[in-house]
């Protein structure tokens, strides 16, 4: 039975997630137009606001007063339930992604986490699976030709990649004994091997560097993002799944695939680069502090925060790179890579790892 604290904590908890999410947003989408703009020589949005960061605000404002209105020629209660399936799973994944280690107040166990799911990966899993439904009613619904090729081809692609992004992370699971994402960052604190003054931390890139190029492959893939953005392809089929969308309905299709961009690169952070394990150089500051007792303990946990948050933005302008660099493929090189390539090289990574820890190498 949890106590009136414990609820006002996990309250706490959701608010703050929630209300980091809804920002995440905005703020990619300026990141996405001046990044672009400065890969192509180009000032970006410059008006609005210092640097243009109220741009977003003001978009945001545009889809909230415009017409939501239903083309005549839809399926009006799948057309309006779509967008909702999809962007629901795009919030849910994040509540078992841990952002600090845990924290004693009062005699109260405080997890820096919503959910600390003993599955928390088959839940990341099975929710994020959820939201290619939202795409094929999408498609479906509209009854436009182009928005159900748009749709199916990201039914395919997710159900493609989404078998090799599993068996990617198998060896994580082999190596650390556990599906819980708490579990797996904290067992990447340990050290993998001293070299010169150093010691270099038991992060997943270093013991899973082949699982990792697997699933960041997967995640872009999992994400819609360039060069696997085939169901928005605007060359090919005007924009896809969401053609006939517009007003809010369409921000909600926007807001849950940055949303599944966060929570790729949270998951990213989490199993391959120590999740909230601080920066190099980040344990020396604080013992330098010399500080005592609780304010150790914030500190440490402010330091933690910190470092999640700087590599899950480092994995988020990844995907600004990425999209403003390479070319989109296209569909047959597409399916080719996720069944001929990469889900061979996973089930490769698989044996790999099984004879490192029947040989006790990791």
């Amino acid at each position: 039975m949890m106590t009136l604290f414990e609820w006002v904590i996990l309250a706490a908890k959701i608010a703050g997630v929630v209300l980091v999410l809804l920002h995440v947003v905005p703020v990619m989408v300026w990141v996405e137009r001046r990044g672009s703009a400065l890969m192509q020589n180009r000032l970006g949005p410059n008006r609005v606001g210092p640097l243009g960061l109220l741009q977003s605000l003001v978009d945001v404002i545009k889809l909230l007063w415009k017409e939501d209105s239903i083309p005549g020629h839809v399926d009006a209660f799948y057309y309006v339930l779509a967008p909702f399936i999809t962007v629901i799973p795009a919030f849910m994944t994040f509540a078992v992604i841990p952002f600090a280690s845990q924290l004693t107040w009062n005699g109260h166990l405080i997890s820096f986490q919503i959910a600390d799911l003993n599955v928390g990966l088959l839940y990341i899993f099975s929710i994020a699976s959820l939201g290619v439904y939202g795409i094929i009613m999408a498609g479906w619904s509209s009854n436009n030709k182009y928005a159900l090729l748009g749709s199916m081809r990201s039914s395919s692609q997710m159900i493609s990649y989404e078998l090799s992004m599993g068996l990617s992370v198998v060896g994580m699971i082999m190596i650390f004994s556990s599906v819980s994402l708490g579990d797996i960052a904290r067992l990447q604190g340990e050290t993998l091997f001293h070299f010169w003054i150093f010691d270099i931390p038991k992060w997943g890139i270093f013991i899973q560097p082949l699982g990792f190029l697997i699933f960041i492959t997967a995640v872009f893939a999992e994400t819609n993002r360039l060069p696997f953005d085939l169901p928005e392809g605007e060359s090919e089929i005007v924009a896809g799944y969401h053609l006939e969308y517009g007003s809010m309905k369409f921000a909600l299709f926007f807001m849950a695939e940055y949303l599944n961009m966060t929570t790729g690169a949270g998951l990213l952070t989490t199993l391959y680069f120590g999740g909230w394990q601080m920066l190099p150089g980040m344990h020396f500051a604080l013992d330098a502090l010399n500080l005592q007792g609780m304010t150790y303990e914030c500190v440490r946990v402010f330091l933690e925060l910190t470092s999640f948050i700087i590599k899950v933005g480092f994995f988020m302008w990844l995907f600004v790179w990425v999209r403003w660099t390479l070319p989109r493929f296209r569909y047959d090189q597409l399916m080719d890579l996720g069944w001929k390539v990469m889900l061979p090289l996973s089930l490769v990574n698989i044996f790999i790892t099984g004879l490192l820890i029947y040989y006790k190498v990791v």
